[in-house]
């Protein structure tokens, strides 16, 4: 492949729309994943902290 061809390739990447929406896409993507980790994580600790309260309660040790 010469220069050439090379410069018109990378041109036309450069201006084609689709593959800006599809990195819109992975990011929006990565950015929602992240945040459903983000609350399952604090979800997880909420509910094995009221788990332990139950367990001490009921006379046993939370472990």
């Amino acid at each position: 492949m010469d220069i050439q061809k090379f410069k018109v390739a990378v041109v036309k990447f450069a201006k084609d729309e689709e593959g800006l929406t599809i990195v819109e896409y992975a990011v929006a993507g990565g950015l929602i994943t992240g945040a459903v980790v983000l609350a399952f994580t604090n979800l997880g600790a909420a509910v094995r902290a009221k788990i332990n309260v139950i367990i001490s309660a009921l006379g046993g040790t939370a472990g």
